[in-house]
């Protein structure tokens, strides 16, 4: 009975795990030096949350059990950043050309941003901090009374996302504070994932035969929009603060003054942080970050300075767009030299035979790099690469590895050039089928197109979220339908049964591993949903060369269905306008390399040339009121209608009919002018996106082609608009030259009534 007496109040023991908890957080994530064991941990949170189910009255948003995520959100909420959010200018390291340059300095334009700190000082020496520059998503955290009141991302810079649900479940950010803290304290920094988490993460999703991600950056910014925070919760995201935002405390005169204010209260930041007070300083401590930088587990790109002292920020102030006290210095990718043992040649989704260096491991950007690669044959040969040569390789993007130069004085007198077709035999290397190389292209293809290396990559492609989005069919699944005879081309997938997915495959005869009834429903399922997809994501899907998403969409505008796609009079007289302006040249009696014989064949010459310009010109009064995007241009036409004109495309069309799967184009408004703008009011309109907007890039792009708008990728005189956020400045600089109109988000509200 006495046991019982002593036991403490529910609020008590409540306010004591709690704050027990967020202590081992700290110390697990922040200062890695755990106490307990997980499974004292765990004990200590299930405690908790039994503890707060059965008293709700003393419920608290920032209760470490809201890490498991909560409720799905419908949407995320809009927040005004206290402070305006803004980036930091980039600067560059310089490549050196083949050319020796005389007086060449790679850091010639930081050098630049020193000089004009010092001489808007006033004084040769002038104190900064130099720390890695996270290749993260940034985000702001704001703190009220020491407790997470909400976080955002950048946005506009102005107002961004309220992102808090998601946030909470990022173990590594406090919720609650620890020691002293100021009653308002806003935290800018980057949420992250690590390499090594998301290795790990991408190896479970393959298996899972789910869609891999690109890169960290991507999983990131993909993670953190998601509506599920439960989602979020199980995904390794990481947080490191960098800047302050709005504060009410005492004053920090300077950066090193905010950093133990971050490490007062718990809040991790980022490391290391260097301080120079001199040029040579500074030059000396952006080489150790560049050194350093690759130990630190997680993506980095550069080193970001900053002038250490607040005054003085305050002195300097800011552009529109950045403060002039700051800049993040990016780095050329880190280059090392290896041997090269071989090369192999791989078979891609369009036949294409892509060459694939075998190098000697070398340790590059953070990982050993054992292969990369080579892009193709004139590739090869433009560089002189060969077998056996000593090779100077570099992660392009701190991500793909490739081959950059061989160094030539370690050659071996023997070598040869390459030859792709000597080199495999003059025979696909997957299925054993003919290659070619067509005329105008430089890489080779097998021209089977049931070749089982193209099976496996155009069923992933067809299974991939931009196209029918078919989860659970990744690549280790793909390679275990076409291993095992079950699918030969994409469409096969349709007439899987449940059971034959269910008993698949994934390992060897010796160490089999079973996909699962769970897994077999959910691609059933998928497949299900897949028949209804719009035109364009099928055309997407279909792996049609030259044939993106914006290809998709355009091709979908101008054709009701897929069958209209097949048999299109827009895209054959693009195409005979191409192969007419061809001939023309040819039959010219100005052309140089043929010139008529005599005067007879001049004027038959002329003739024919007249007549074929006149062809050309009524083809283009014909096309004219289609308003044919680039993304519907000569290059895609041509591939179209080859591909539905070969045995390949024949079969698609047939299967389909087989299959009752009959794609309606979703965005279907041929002729501008006469379009219905009450659903598409964007019709016609050509955008260009820059900047940091309100939402990601893809999401933008999705939401103005739903309303009619074509989305192209560089700024041209079509363009009708700029959509401008923060930043962007070369494409809103080339807007302004050509008189093309740079609206921001307020101004497409209103284009859109």
């Amino acid at each position: 009975m006495d046991d019982l007496f002593d036991q403490p109040a529910p609020e008590t023991r409540i306010l004591e795990l709690r704050t027990e908890l967020e202590r081992h957080n700290r110390l697990y994530y922040l200062d890695a030096a755990p106490e307990i064991s997980d499974a004292e941990y765990d004990k200590l949170f299930r405690e908790l949350e039994a503890l707060e189910a059965k008293h709700p009255e003393f419920d608290d948003e920032n209760s470490p059990t809201r890490r498991v995520g909560g409720a799905p959100l419908e949407s995320f909420q809009q927040v005004r950043h206290l402070v305006p959010m803004l980036s930091i200018d980039d600067v560059f390291e310089l490549k050196p050309t083949d050319e020796p340059q005389e007086g060449f300095v790679a850091e010639a334009e930081l050098i630049d941003f020193y000089k004009r700190l010092q001489k808007n000082l006033g004084r040769e020496h002038v104190a900064v901090t130099v720390e890695p520059k996270i290749d993260g998503v940034a985000v702001s955290l704001v703190y009220r009374d020491g407790k997470l009141a909400y976080a955002a991302t950048r946005g506009d810079g102005t107002t961004g996302d309220d992102i808090t649900n998601n946030v909470r479940t990022i173990r590594a950010v406090p919720l609650t504070l620890a020691g002293s803290f100021p009653s308002l304290l806003e935290v800018r920094g980057e949420i992250f994932m690590p390499n090594e988490a998301f290795a790990a993460m991408n190896a479970e999703r393959d298996e899972a035969g789910l869609p891999t991600f690109v890169n960290p950056r991507n999983a990131t910014a993909g993670t953190l929009k998601q509506l599920d925070p439960k989602m979020v919760a199980n995904r390794p995201l990481a947080f490191l603060a960098h800047g302050l935002g709005a504060y009410d405390g005492p004053e920090l005169a300077t950066e090193q003054e905010f950093h133990a204010l971050l490490d007062a209260t718990g809040i991790p930041r980022n490391h290391p942080i260097k301080t120079a007070e001199t040029l040579e300083n500074l030059l000396d401590a952006v080489r150790r970050i560049d050194t350093e930088r690759h130990d630190l587990g997680y993506g980095t790109d550069g080193a970001v300075v900053k002038v250490l002292s607040r005054a003085e920020r305050e002195k300097l102030g800011y552009t529109s767009r950045a403060p002039r006290w700051a800049a993040a210095y990016k780095f050329l990718p880190e280059q090392k030299e290896t041997l090269l043992k071989d090369i192999t040649v791989q078979v891609g989704r369009t036949g294409v035979l892509t060459p694939v260096a075998e190098l000697e491991p070398v340790f590059v950007s953070g990982t050993t790099v054992s292969r990369a690669t080579l892009h193709n044959e004139e590739e090869i040969q433009r560089k002189d690469i060969r077998l056996g040569d000593t090779v100077i390789v570099e992660k392009a993007g701190e991500i793909i590895p490739a081959v950059v130069r061989v160094i030539t004085e370690k050659r071996s007198p023997g070598s040869k050039p390459f030859s792709l077709l000597d080199h495999i035999g003059g025979k696909c290397p997957s299925c054993g089928g003919p290659v070619a190389k067509e005329e105008g292209f430089v890489a080779w293809r097998c021209s089977n197109f049931e070749c089982p290396a193209q099976a496996r990559s155009k069923i992933k492609q067809f299974s991939s979220r931009k196209a029918l989005d078919i989860e659970g069919v990744g690549e280790t699944v793909a390679d275990a339908l076409v291993n095992r005879g079950l699918c030969r081309t994409p469409l096969d997938l349709f007439a899987l049964e449940a059971e034959q997915l269910a008993n698949l495959n994934l390992g060897t005869d010796e160490e089999p591993r079973r996909f699962g009834e769970k897994n077999a429903t959910k691609v059933i399922e998928a497949l299900e949903r897949a028949k209804e997809k719009p035109l364009d994501r099928w055309l997407y899907a279909m792996g049609i060369r030259q044939v993106g998403e914006s290809a998709s969409k355009e091709l979908a505008r101008l054709h009701p269905d897929l069958v209209a796609v097949a048999s299109s009079p827009i895209l054959q007289k693009v195409a005979d306008i191409s192969r007419w302006e061809s001939e023309r040249k040819i039959v010219s009696p100005k052309n140089k390399e043929l010139p008529p014989a005599d005067d007879e064949d001049k004027q038959a010459r002329q003739k024919q040339h007249d007549e074929l310009k006149a062809r050309i010109d009524e083809g283009a009064r014909e096309l004219a009121p289609y308003r044919l995007s680039p993304d519907a241009g000569t290059v895609v036409a041509e591939s179209v209608t080859s591909f539905f004109a070969s045995e390949a495309g024949k079969h698609v069309i047939e299967k389909m009919e087989e299959l009752a799967i009959h794609p309606a184009s979703g965005n279907y408004a041929p002729k501008p002018a006469e379009a219905d703008l009450s659903s598409l009011p964007l019709t016609g309109k050509t955008f260009v996106i820059t900047g940091t907007l309100s939402m990601d890039r893809d999401e933008m792009k999705s939401y103005l082609e739903s309303k009619g708008a074509k989305v192209s990728g560089s700024v041209s005189a079509k363009t009708d608009y700029v959509l401008a956020g923060e930043g962007g400045g070369s494409k809103r600089d080339k807007a302004e030259k050509l008189g093309v109109k740079v609206i921001g988000e307020e101004d497409l509200a209103a284009l859109l009534g």
